[in-house]
């Protein structure tokens, strides 16, 4: 299982937590994901044989955040 948390831009509204998470949560090969409102940030949890970090960076720049950075462990 490989983790990655991502640094967004910034998260305006609580609204944005649910839509963000609930778009990684469908992508196949996710199996965990906590965004903290606060810090800004996106932890993920995922089976890197069916989702690479760079797939679910998309999926959140495409909703329409920054993803300032993104760090992964394998």
């Amino acid at each position: 299982m490989s983790k990655a948390i991502m640094q967004l831009d910034e998260l305006s509204c609580p609204s944005c937590l649910q839509k963000i998470q609930g778009a990684l949560e469908q992508q196949p090969g996710v199996e965990n994901v906590k965004v903290m409102f606060n810090a800004a940030k996106v932890k993920t949890e995922f089976n890197n044989d069916q989702v690479q970090s760079d797939q679910l960076s998309k999926v959140v720049t495409d909703l329409g955040y920054e993803v300032q950075s993104i760090k992964v462990k394998e």
